[in-house]
């Protein structure tokens, strides 16, 4: 049985195993990379502008060359700080460059693992099992220009195919089935960082601190969940009592119509 990557303990347990590391990022970015050590809750001191944040993973290639992060996301309303997670990334690098030259690329994954929807833009899920964003310009070709090299990349398990690429859908099979059927999983065994993550992320095989941990994991997330399920509630009731329509409110809150006639 599979201890579900939904957790933020299970995750970074799988992530932090250098086996799995190598060759998750190797499938992903198609680089190999050596490192000493693999960092979680990264911070930056002094911290960048007004923004305090923490890395999940963090890890510097030994030859300082390649930057990588990866983090778990699981709530609409933290979607948009990776962004900014990246950015500032970018830009603690000045600190220690002696002139506006960046030798290295950092590269941020993020991990969306639960069905996602930007409610701020269109309020339809996100449906794209991977998207890349790169700050290499394209020409009027549309040719990518290898310049800056640095990448922000959502993997999204809950919307996989039978034409994603393999290197992808191993992952994304690994994190899907960890959390919806963890009793009889299918993954790619045949692929040495799957298997080694399938190892470590053995239920039966992990210490007692790490499941009372996963249990706090999941009491925090349904704690947030009952928070911003409030929320929701009290915005739609705003909107209500505002004159707005019923079929916007459904839009923009998700809830049914039912639910906000009750309001």
């Amino acid at each position: 049985m599979l201890a579900s990557l939904d957790s933020d303990t299970i995750f970074k347990k799988a992530f932090t195993d250098k086996t799995v590391f190598t060759h998750f990022v190797k499938d992903i970015l198609g680089i190999e990379i050596a490192v000493d050590k693999i960092e979680t809750e990264k911070k930056f001191d002094p911290r960048i502008g007004n923004i305090d944040f923490s890395y999940d993973i963090f890890a510097e290639s030994v030859d300082h060359r390649v930057i990588i992060e990866i983090q778990k996301v699981d709530y609409d309303y933290n979607f948009d700080r990776f962004l900014h997670y990246h950015i500032m990334a970018i830009a603690q690098l000045q600190r220690s460059a002696k002139d506006y030259k960046l030798e290295k690329t950092v590269y941020t994954i993020v991990f969306l693992t639960a069905p996602y929807k930007i409610d701020q833009i269109t309020g339809l899920p996100i449906k794209d099992e991977v998207m890349i964003t790169s700050l290499d310009p394209r020409n009027l070709r549309d040719k990518v220009v290898k310049i800056y090299g640095h990448q922000l990349i959502f993997l999204n398990p809950h919307y996989r195919t039978e034409d994603t690429p393999p290197n992808y859908r191993d992952w994304l099979d690994l994190v899907y089935e960890s959390i919806h059927n963890p009793e009889n999983f299918r993954v790619n065994l045949s692929n040495e960082g799957i298997k080694k993550a399938v190892e470590v992320i053995d239920y039966d095989k992990l210490s007692p601190e790490a499941v009372h941990q996963m249990k706090i994991d999941v009491q925090r997330k349904a704690m947030l969940k009952i928070v911003e399920n409030e929320k929701v509630l009290e915005i739609a009731k705003n909107l209500k009592e505002n004159g707005v329509d019923i079929e916007i409110i459904v839009k923009s809150t998700g809830l049914s119509k039912e639910q906000i006639e009750k309001l």
